[in-house]
């Protein structure tokens, strides 16, 4: 491995002009692909097949032809003054002139006056009215929101207060925007600050660009073959900003280090790529095996968004073996800092000599990682202990599908969600849709009764407020109806209620010889909630499992890969409980703009865990390698890990630190998943890296001491050797100045 990619970096820095117009040549490809392509058309694949909700959803798709199309909808709500009612004279030829203005709309399919369909609160003071499109909110322009706001605007005009929830009027989200630019101003800071130099700063930052943008015009080119949407590249974004900066900046930090011990630019570069380009390969295959992983859920939507991720990862590794050499043979001295370039003019015996004491010399790593050593227990204690503390609140973690009740009171869509609560009841927002199948019922009169026998049992039970007439299709093999519960669509005895109302399916299918499922959103919810719990194991062992293969060859150890998952089980833990203190319960909302803490969305601790495991591995990878590398040529265990953290926890601060920096800045986004998203990440970053991989897997090391780098005999010989230490370049490297001194050729190239 590390000889090929030697090979492959000095390649790429004599061909330089060839490569970057190779990558250009990419870039327009995928450019003039994105413009080219169709438009995405709307995801049409069932959201996770399996499950009842679904079943129910692709029934009435079926049974309702129509009744399951993704047009937009508009619910406005109507509250009259104080002391006054929407039935009044005045607030209703409000209302009713509204109605009549939206329906005459072009690409209003209808608009329901509030009135004609009893939508009108018991005490006369909230009403609403439903108005509904054509074609989906995204497909809707700026002047179809613009006629429909206008009409609001004018009933508010006459004295009555006016909100308008669904999806027609609200924001789209969107990928890209402030977030990158937030990440990429907050990573240059770190990068310039790391290298003290511009260049060595913005060259991590242009690759990862450019690998951004090949990325993301990828997705948006084949989004209408694929199905892809642009939420489906917005991990991609994320995830191929962060690592394609860390890549990088491992080469970049390996050449710069090549270059002070003296070598030619050609033979640094070679050896950067041989030796830290061969821990960029397996460290993006394990974040690769996490997001790829995520297919196992189950989850069409899950499964596209880890493969666009996982694609976006192999770009930018691809990019870090490829065009980063290539620039750095255009500019070989330009991401030097000022005191190498000014040594590089001495003799080469000079530059070798003071190469040599630079990388011995004591520095804040080693320093850091000696007062480990001295004390690894209490280190391991207070790491173990500290973690465990914040991990404490994973215990309450409540799963849901937050909705316009997260949303800022701000907005008009969670004061529409306020007032319809106020006025209909909690559970208003989240009814419970029911579905009967009577097609084994051969009579029409019989099915009619055996429907409206479901409909009565489920009225009568505990929880529910209501249910609405039954409606049948027209074939009278089906009908709908709605139930309406007392409580709000995440409230655990909605949940509870659900199964309540299932349990008595067994005795009305006997009894009646019809059979009914419960759907709707808040059903919905609940059972993906349900399935991503149940799936959270297998996927975990699937990944883990992966990973400790391929730990097992790159480490030739039994032990140091089950202690590098089990510190990705204590930083996980940790994050997700902060996670839940911050968005569930609500410490410290304000400071990052959550409205209202609620239930975390079902999809975050799947995709937290996926992610942070591939990224956890990362710095395993990075950070050990190096240790392994010194044992191996002859450190003692505990002189081996001063070794490596002499080298490598610098530049792993100032990878984790430009994680960091990427993730939170996705806090500011509005979408409620991608903020979560972005916190989760950041936090899990913070705790692997400075607390697990800086703290945890020294004084691991420190008291298992040889044992650590044990692996049986038998299991040593059936193991590939890929040489990730890239002990083979030692006959490689013959080119530059440092290759005179036959002591400095005996040393294996480090990571």
């Amino acid at each position: 491995m590390a000889t090929l990619l030697y090979r492959l970096g000095r390649t790429a820095f004599r061909r330089r002009w060839l490569v970057t117009l190779l990558w250009v040549a990419i870039v327009g490809g995928a450019g003039a692909g994105a413009v080219m392509a169709p438009a995405a058309s709307d995801d049409t694949t069932s959201f996770m097949p399996g499950i009842e909700a679904q079943k129910a959803f692709d029934l009435i798709g079926e049974r309702f032809p129509g009744s399951s199309a993704d047009g937009a909808t508009a619910q406005i709500v109507f509250i009259a003054p104080d002391g006054r009612k929407v039935t009044a004279a005045d607030e209703r030829e409000a209302i009713t002139a509204l109605v009549g203005r939206a329906e005459d709309e072009p690409r209003v399919s209808s608009a329901v006056n509030p009135f004609a369909a009893g939508a009108v609160s018991k005490d006369g003071s909230t009403a609403y009215a439903t108005v509904n499109f054509e074609v989906a909110a995204s497909e809707l322009t700026d002047d179809d929101k613009a006629a429909l706001e206008r009409a609001i605007d004018e009933a508010r005009d006459a004295g009555l207060t006016v909100e308008a929830g669904g999806n027609a009027l609200a924001a789209q989200p969107a990928a890209g925007g402030s977030s990158e630019v937030i990440g990429i101003a907050l990573a240059a800071v770190v990068l310039l600050i790391t290298f003290g130099s511009l260049a060595a700063a913005g060259l991590p930052l242009l690759t990862a660009v450019v690998g951004v943008g090949v990325s993301m015009a990828a997705v948006m080119a084949l989004g209408s073959t694929l199905g892809l949407s642009m939420t489906s590249g917005t991990l991609a974004s994320m995830l191929g900003l962060a690592v394609g900066i860390d890549y990088a900046l491992f080469v970049v930090s390996r050449y710069r280090e090549e270059r002070a011990a003296g070598r030619d630019p050609h033979e640094a570069v070679g050896i950067a790529v041989g030796t830290a380009g061969s821990a960029v390969v397996f460290a993006g295959l394990t974040v690769v095996i996490a997001l790829a992983g995520l297919s196992v859920i189950g989850v069409p939507m899950l499964t596209k968004m880890g493969l666009c991720a996982a694609g976006a990862v192999v770009v930018a590794v691809l990019i870090a073996l490829t065009l980063v050499p290539a620039l750095l043979g255009m500019w070989p001295d330009a991401v030097l800092s000022r005191g190498s370039r000014n040594r590089k003019r001495g003799p080469a015996e000079g530059r070798a000599a003071v190469g040599r004491a630079a990388g011995a010399t004591e520095n804040g790593g080693s320093r850091w990682a000696r007062f480990v050593l001295r004390r690894p227990v209490t280190v391991l204690v207070l790491c173990v202990a500290g973690l465990g503390v914040l991990a404490l609140p994973a215990t309450e973690l409540e799963m849901g599908m937050p909705g316009a009740e997260s949303k800022s009171t701000a907005s008009t869509e969670r004061r529409a969600y306020d007032a319809l609560a106020e006025g209909f009841g909690a559970g208003f927002n989240g009814p419970l849709t029911v579905v009967a199948d009577v097609a084994d019922v051969q009579d029409p009169a019989d099915a009619r009764q055996a429907v409206q026998e479901i409909a009565e049992k489920i009225g009568s039970t505990d929880g529910v407020v209501s249910v609405s007439s039954p409606r049948f299709n027209e074939a009278g093999d089906a009908a709908l109806f709605s139930a309406v519960p007392s409580t709000g669509p995440n409230d655990e005895k909605t949940k509870d209620l659900v199964q309540s109302i299932r349990a008595e399916r067994a005795g009305l299918e006997s009894e009646t010889g019809a059979t009914f499922e419960v759907t709707g959103s808040t059903a919905m919810n609940i059972d993906v909630a349900q399935a991503l719990q149940d799936a959270l194991l297998p996927y975990l062992a699937v990944i883990v499992g992966l990973a400790l293969l391929l730990l097992l060859v790159v480490f030739r150890s039994l032990l140091v890969p089950v202690k590098a998952a089990f510190g990705f089980l204590l930083s996980v833990l940790a994050s997700l409980g902060a996670v839940v203190a911050v968005f569930q319960w609500g410490w410290g909302a304000d400071l990052l703009g959550v409205e209202q803490p609620g239930p975390i969305m079902s999809l975050m601790p799947i995709f937290l865990v996926g992610i942070v495991f591939g990224l956890a591995m990362d710095y395993e990878v990075f950070l050990v390698a190096r240790m392994r590398e010194a044992y191996v040529h002859g450190d003692r265990a505990p002189q081996a890990v001063v070794t490596g953290f002499r080298h490598s926890a610098r530049v792993v601060a100032a990878a984790a630190a430009i994680m960091i920096a990427v993730f939170s800045g996705f806090i500011g986004a509005e979408e409620s998943m991608i903020k979560t998203i972005g916190f989760g990440l950041a936090a899990a970053v913070l705790f692997d890296a400075f607390v697990v991989r800086m703290a945890f897997v020294p004084a691991v090391l420190a008291l298992l001491g040889d044992k650590a780098w044990w692996i049986p005999r038998w299991l040593d010989r059936m193991l590939p050797h890929v040489d990730v230490e890239g002990t083979g370049l030692g006959t490689q490297a013959v080119d530059g100045p440092a290759a005179d001194d036959s002591s400095a050729s005996r040393q294996p190239a480090r990571i």
